[in-house]
């Protein structure tokens, strides 16, 4: 059951930008200087707002590479992944000088289970450092801004292939729209790219790569080229306030990535539903892969009664060598928190890391009500570590809520299993989910068929963080 929340206004007043409160014995990583060093300097608190340097080592970890000759970096890899990875000790310990590249060397290091309350580490990877700043630090990717639910029809090369996503800001954005027809891409039909779970045209490589598409929208067939650019990413996409049958009003927002550039839209979107008087909140996360912990802690402050804030939303648990730098953060004071006792989350299998934070963080405080598919099973995140050019993001803690659950590695199970709906726009009261939410705010049950119908269909995907065969969101859970 939820715990009981009061009320009544808080002591005093934090900034709603500020982080939670974390333990001082773990640094606060910094995106604009990579490295455990910049982290392992960045530990003290400096007024109740941000974390400064304190000086001091480099929090115990192996230190940088001598150089960045190919045998320093796996000489390095090695060391940090026997200390700082979640499961050192437990991963395979392979002679570092038998690979040619850093690549094979760290899926060789990556625990492959044996441990009954640990599945073997699908979520570690590694990616340039120039894709993970622009991403996380400069809110920016580069792409297309296209999205395809390929996952829904693996290996069905029969059915089609449609856009489930686009980015507003995007080529995409201004030509393409949720529940489009890909007929073909570069040439290619969609059916071989389905036969062949091969979705790479659709991620450019560099901008100005042009992706020829014909798309079938109403039975009309017509030629789209996009090219491709390092688009701004928009993190909170759609903000509605919809009213039910029977006439509550119900705020709805599509909250797409954990960035630090999504609070200022939240804090507009909170703020004019509170104006609004809503009764019922809706979050959309159905496509969000997660992100930075501090963003997910800020959505879920806006959910909870002024009581709860300073209350514990999730504790970060690193290994056995590393307890001191275990830590905790705990709901703010936002300005225009809601205070509801419930909320209502859209999800599915893409629905990942932070994102299922959200979830699991709220439960001990407010029903919450999860609608959509299972979660991607990710209770898992990183402290990422760049060297050369390369960021790793390897597991380093697991994530627990106030009442110490956590480990759902199958995934979080919807209380009305409901199929993803591509013949409505996001935030459309006849969308499928979105109807789902608003059916239940106002009978408290989930609707009938469209549970039978999903519950027969919705299925659970073991999802890898790393490159998917459709372009993907980033997968995430990084502590700051």
């Amino acid at each position: 059951m939820p715990r009981i929340l009061t009320t009544a206004a808080p002591e005093g007043r934090r900034d709603a930008a500020a982080p939670g409160h974390l333990s001082s014995a773990r640094p606060r990583f910094d995106l604009r200087r990579q490295g455990r060093r910049a982290l392992a300097a960045v530990g003290c608190l400096a007024g109740a707002a941000m974390l400064s340097s304190c000086g001091g080592g480099d929090g115990g970890g192996p230190p940088d590479p001598a150089s960045c000759s190919l045998a320093d970096q796996k000489t390095w890899l090695a060391d940090y992944m026997g200390d700082w990875y979640f499961w050192a000790g437990r991963n395979p310990r392979p002679d570092p000088t038998a690979y040619g590249a850093v690549g094979p060397l760290f899926e060789a290091l990556l625990y492959t289970g044996g441990d009954a309350a640990f599945p073997a580490d699908r979520w570690s990877y590694l990616q340039p450092t120039a894709a993970f700043d622009q991403f996380f630090g400069a809110g920016r990717s580069l792409g297309y801004g296209l999205f395809v639910a390929g996952l829904e029809v693996e290996g069905r090369p029969d059915l089609p292939l449609r856009v489930r996503y686009v980015e507003p800001g995007s080529a995409a954005g201004s030509q393409l729209q949720r529940g489009d027809t890909l007929v073909s891409v570069n040439g290619l039909a969609a059916s071989e790219l389905i036969a062949t779970n091969d979705y790479t045209a659709l991620t450019p490589q560099a901008e100005g790569d042009r992706l020829q598409l014909v798309v079938r929208r109403g039975g009309v067939e017509r030629n789209v080229e996009l090219v491709a650019s390092a688009y701004a990413l928009t993190p909170v996409s759609a903000q509605h306030v919809l009213t039910s049958r029977d006439g509550r009003r119900v705020g709805y927002l599509v909250l797409k990535d954990f960035v630090s550039q999504a609070r200022a839209p939240l804090e507009a979107a909170f703020a004019a539903f509170r104006a609004a008087g809503v009764q019922d909140l809706v979050v959309d996360l159905r496509y969000n892969g997660g992100g930075l912990v501090s963003v997910s802690r800020d959505l879920a402050s806006y959910v909870v009664a002024s009581s709860a804030v300073g209350e514990t939303f999730t504790s970060l648990r690193y290994n056995e060598r590393h307890r001191a730098a275990d830590s905790r953060s705990t709901f703010v004071d936002q300005p225009s928190a809601l205070g509801l006792s419930r909320v209502y989350v859209l999800a599915g299998e893409r629905t990942c890391s932070a994102a299922e934070l959200v979830i699991n963080g709220l439960r001990p405080f407010v029903e919450v009500v999860q609608i959509g598919g299972s979660s991607c099973g990710k209770p898992v995140g990183f402290v990422p570590e760049s060297q050369c050019g390369t960021t790793y993001s390897a597991v380093n803690f697991e994530s627990l809520n106030a009442d110490g659950q956590g480990r759902y590695f199958d995934g979080l199970a919807p209380a009305c299993p409901v199929l993803d709906d591509l013949d409505h726009a996001l935030g459309d009261p006849a969308e499928a989910l979105t109807a789902a939410a608003l059916s239940h705010a106002d009978t408290g049950a989930c609707p009938l068929a469209a549970g039978r119908e999903a519950a027969a269909q919705v299925r659970h995907r073991v999802l890898r963080s790393g490159p998917l065969p459709e372009p993907a969101e980033p997968r995430g859970m990084f502590e700051y």
